[in-house]
């Protein structure tokens, strides 16, 4: 990105974020959530719906990957990280995959970025493509986005060469048609395509149920949700915001609100989304061209001063810009949240250690194989 380009998206992305900042309603209501039970009650069909859709080549993957492993203190693409000593998380992501349709092979997209596309492409190769077909792998750069300072004055990482980050998982689908794979989608009739996250090693991709859920269910889009521990616990959920389907983070909710109940007992906020969603291609396609609100986050950004010293700050000296998948749903006219059971079905890997971390995500690992029998 030159310099003129990275000030003209700059101020773009600024009039944007300060729109997005603009009051706005808050009228905030329960959505419901296709249960476990419910779910397994008709886990039959859904299979059933979802496996013949698969077979008829209506689903794709989409794999955002253009993450790096610098919170892990790894050098390299977050996917590429050694989850287990001989096992990098894109195959156990690879793995999962062949869980639930064998050998059925369909289009697998992965979304990097300008940080590790190079890296990406060649440990794909090393690992010679996970025993999938190349030829269904389709790789595409995420568009990026230029940083500045508080001041709104853009930062350099070198003389010449503007701070740039990716734009946040919301492009995912703009950054796809501009890669020319909209055709892809077209010639195949792709008509659903599962978005997931590289974060989740248990993520089940692919997973005909959840598919045949929402084709039975007659929605456009759907997302895997755990059941929230408590009304305090800080994950987004669920909802339906102005009228629209959307997703919550914890703070927008008041206490009042996260804490009621329905007449069961249960949260009526309850569904804890993880980064595993469905879309109907035809809505996503109608997309493109709207503007998506842009969320400005403050960030301890890398850059060089006016005497061409290298700085990495200490606490947060600028912001970046992202676009979020979440804001997409407001394009759908419907959404279905489904339970999944979380031991099984989310390990995130956000951290080396703690919560969400390296050490949890291996106990699930081995907590499943365990009960596999493997």
């Amino acid at each position: 990105m030159t310099t003129a380009e990275a000030e003209t998206k700059l101020k773009e992305y600024l009039s944007l974020s300060q729109e997005n900042t603009k009051d706005k309603s808050t009228d905030i209501k329960p959505v419901k959530t296709l249960r476990i039970p419910e779910y397994e009650k008709k886990r039959d069909t859904y299979t059933e719906a979802g496996f013949s859709a698969i077979q008829r080549g209506e689903l794709a993957l989409l794999l955002l990957a253009g993450g790096m492993g610098t919170r892990l203190g790894f050098d390299g693409p977050k996917g590429t990280f050694p989850i287990e000593e001989d096992k990098s998380i894109f195959e156990c992501l690879f793995d999962n995959l062949r869980r639930d349709i064998g050998d059925v092979e369909i289009p697998f997209f992965v979304m990097t970025s300008d940080k590790n596309d190079e890296a990406t492409r060649a440990f794909f190769k090393k690992k010679n493509y996970f025993g999938y077909d190349p030829e269904l792998i389709y790789f595409f750069r995420q568009d990026m986005a230029p940083a500045c300072d508080f001041d709104g004055h853009l930062l350099f990482e070198e003389k010449d060469v503007p701070a740039t980050s990716p734009n946040g998982n919301g492009g995912f689908f703009t950054s796809l048609i501009k890669a020319g794979y909209g055709e892809v989608l077209k010639e195949r009739g792709v008509k659903w395509l599962n978005v997931f996250g590289v974060d989740n090693v248990l993520a089940r991709i692919a997973d005909p149920a959840f598919l045949g859920s929402v084709i039975t269910e007659h929605k456009s889009a759907a997302v895997k949700a755990v059941l929230k521990k408590d009304p305090s616990e800080n994950v987004g959920v669920v909802c339906e915001k102005d009228g629209h389907p959307s997703i919550v983070e914890y703070f927008e909710l008041d206490e009042k609100q996260a804490s009621e109940r329905d007449e069961n007992g249960e949260l009526l906020y309850c569904a804890g989304v993880t980064v595993n969603y469905l879309f109907d291609t035809s809505i996503l396609l109608k997309t493109v061209e709207q503007k998506m609100p842009v969320h400005k986050v403050k960030k301890k950004i890398p850059y060089i001063d006016s005497d061409g010293n290298h700085i990495k700050p200490a606490e947060p000296n600028g912001y970046k810009f992202e676009i979020l998948i979440t804001d997409i749903l407001q394009f759908f006219p419907d959404f279905l949240p489904v339970e999944v059971v979380r031991e099984k079905e989310f390990a995130p890997v956000k951290n080396l250690h703690g919560a969400d971390s390296v050490d949890t995500a291996r106990a699930l690992l081995h907590a499943r194989r365990d009960a596999d029998g493997d």
